[in-house]
């Protein structure tokens, strides 16, 4: 694998963030966007953020020899993977405090792509601010929402006033650019190297667990165990929908117990097309209740190519009116193996 390099932002050097607009205009071009440009990389990996965000450490871990494509959002990120301008894309799919995150299931089943890979990084909070400034001079902290909810504790004790932004790299980028005098950013450590922030403190969350899992989507699917040798544990992802009755969860989710395999998550997302239905028993008179239509995402452990599981699939089918795979995907079995505290140019070695 390629080495990858420290990399230093200077004004007018940072790699352009990927925005719908750039897309949609890259898509008119006769030329691909980028062509003729030089580049030690061979392939390329969406991420949602600015750089120094947590996700672009993950698609450095899970894409190595790809240089990483900071995106907008997450639906650029998508696109991107789609309209063929990246090879990868790597995004945020839970977290261990704040749970999942519902955009990237919602898109998943917009976009036809498909999972191939996961990765995990055990999230350290720094809080930044400029050179010179003290704790005692904060009057504000940037961040993402969720950063700063695992930060709460921390930030009360402060007496700081939390103001949202997009990313957490972006709040560093934002007291940076602005120069904001008395704000600090709740980031990573790579975020204070690459905008020129002082760490006033690290791993400053309220609960030291803090690992967030990703996955890694590409156009195609992985088809086969090739390369990864039958003793490669193997996940797969699902989604599917329920016929009307009692029972049928169940049903459904006894298909994995009858034939022992394990269920490492489940999770249920109202409908978009059709959020809520009206259900009526059978020869009742009366008017029917109303009750929300969902759709169910599982993750089991078990490769698509094995007849368990094949067979587990072809029963559900007997019960799920819809159902999808979203990929078959080597497994993970340490999460938080890499830590964001780690030097970004050693990456490649975990």
């Amino acid at each position: 694998m390629s080495q990858r390099q420290p990399q230093q932002l200077v004004p007018g050097m940072q790699p352009a963030v990927l925005t719908m607009d750039s897309l949609l205009r890259a898509a008119e071009q006769t030329v691909p966007q980028g062509a003729g440009e030089a580049s030690k990389f061979r392939y390329r990996a969406a991420y949602q953020g600015v750089p120094g965000a947590y996700s672009e450490m993950a698609a450095c871990k899970a894409c190595p020899d790809a240089e990483p494509v900071p995106c907008e959002q997450f639906e650029v990120a998508f696109q991107a993977l789609s309209q063929w301008t990246t090879d990868w894309a790597v995004l945020p799919i839970e977290n261990s405090l704040g749970g999942s995150i519902h955009a990237v299931y919602d898109l998943l089943l917009r976009y036809r792509l498909h999972i191939v890979g996961e990765t995990s990084i055990a999230v350290n909070h720094c809080l930044l601010a400029l050179p010179g400034t003290k704790l005692s001079d904060l009057t504000r902290v940037l961040s993402h929402p969720q950063a700063l909810a695992q930060t709460d504790t921390y930030l009360r004790k402060l007496g700081v006033v939390k103001e949202a932004v997009d990313d957490t790299a972006g709040a560093a980028q934002m007291v940076a650019r602005q120069q904001l005098q008395g704000v600090g950013a709740v980031a990573s450590r790579r975020a204070a190297e690459l905008y020129g922030l002082d760490i006033l403190d690290e791993d400053i969350q309220d609960a030291k667990d803090n690992v967030t899992r990703f996955i890694k989507l590409a156009r195609d699917p992985l088809l086969s165990r090739e390369g990864e040798g039958e003793a490669t544990p193997f996940k797969t992802s699902i989604v599917f929908s329920l016929k009307e009755g009692p029972g049928q969860l169940f049903k459904a989710l006894s298909v994995f117990a009858l034939r022992d395999i394990d269920m490492t998550k489940i999770e249920s997302r109202p409908m978009r097309t059709n959020p809520i239905v009206l259900t009526k028993p059978e020869g009742a008179a009366q008017a029917g209740k109303q009750r929300f239509n969902y759709l169910f995402y599982i993750d089991f452990v078990g490769a698509l190519s094995d007849p368990v599981c094949q067979n587990a699939l072809r029963h559900l089918q007997e019960s799920a009116p819809f159902m999808r795979v979203l990929g078959s995907y080597p497994m993970e079995l340490q999460l938080g193996g890499l830590d964001s505290n780690t030097p970004f140019d050693s990456i490649n070695e975990h």
